[in-house]
């Protein structure tokens, strides 16, 4: 089974690394080890789709960044997403997302991106150690006054209890929406901020405090005030060994004193953790206010 889950992980590398080239079958099992035949059955089977509509989905999620962020023609995008004509992309678009290309650049709304796990690291790791040390790169940061778009849980204090109460998909959803900070994140929230029968940690967006767009149904919008942070920056690692990585920040955090920088903790403001990416190591950013 596991090498099976391997094979796997190496297909959905593949397509991750070479999404804008004519990926085959053929090269996917060349890349899988096995045969075409069976390559294709050990993806159906982990990942509960083909991988035609695996790539469809992950170009089109592409393609719908690229109409929110870039002056662009749909025939350019459709083309580029690898679509032999507008129409076919239209229709794609529309099923995927559930509006039109088209009305959606002009006025881009959260969308429900396509954001899928890798199938070997989407499994908690309950025998995780933190074994040799490693460097931890720590920098005083600031925070504009900002809002936040939000999703609330139920009873979640990490991500996996998170992900049971609320779905995986969220984080798809908030990735649409532009973000100041480039990219959406988790929050363990200040009591102030938690409503009641609601979880301590959540995933959001930081959008400016003038931020007029759509809320998403069932989210909710907070306002944060400008804030000072201590960013605590893991070294690079194996996405295999993420679990290993966030215990590793945890631990230097724990020890950490910022009492030496002239700053104390600000239990007034959230915590924040970025998603966890092995080319630049696990990033989680506490609140800070000065002595």
């Amino acid at each position: 089974m596991e090498e099976h889950v391997e094979a796997v992980q190496r297909m959905q590398d593949y397509i991750q690394q070479n999404l804008d080239k004519d990926i085959t079958m053929a090269e996917l099992a060349r890349i899988s080890q096995y045969s075409p035949w069976y390559s294709y059955r050990l993806f159906v089977k982990l990942l509960e789709m083909t991988p035609a509509v695996y790539i469809r989905r992950l170009r089109l999620s592409k393609s719908a960044l690229r109409l929110r962020d870039e002056k662009i023609r749909i025939i350019d995008v459709a083309f580029d997403a690898g679509f032999e004509s507008v129409d076919g992309y239209q229709r794609a678009f529309y099923k995927e997302f559930g509006c039109n290309p088209y009305e959606y650049s002009m006025c881009p709304v959260p969308i429900y991106l396509f954001k899928p796990y890798g199938i070997k690291y989407s499994k908690r790791n309950e025998d995780t150690k933190v074994s040799d040390v490693k460097s931890v790169f720590v920098q005083v940061v600031e925070k504009p006054e900002r809002k936040v778009i939000i999703k609330r849980g139920k009873e979640a204090t990490e991500y996996w209890k998170y992900c049971e109460e609320v779905g995986c998909d969220v984080w798809g959803l908030l990735s649409s929406i532009k973000s100041i900070s480039g990219e959406p994140v988790c929050l363990w929230l200040p009591q102030k901020y938690i409503k009641a029968g609601t979880s301590e940690y959540v995933q959001g967006v930081e959008v400016p405090v003038n931020f007029r767009g759509e809320i998403p149904n069932g989210f909710d919008v907070i306002e944060l005030p400008k804030c000072k942070y201590i960013m605590f920056q893991g070294e690079p690692f194996e996405e295999a060994n993420f679990g290993e990585a966030i215990q590793q920040i945890m631990e230097a955090i724990k020890k950490y004193n910022p009492q030496q920088i002239g700053y104390q903790w600000d239990i007034s403001n959230p915590r924040i953790q970025l998603e966890p990416i092995g080319t630049r190591g696990y990033i989680e950013l506490h609140p800070i206010k000065e002595i």
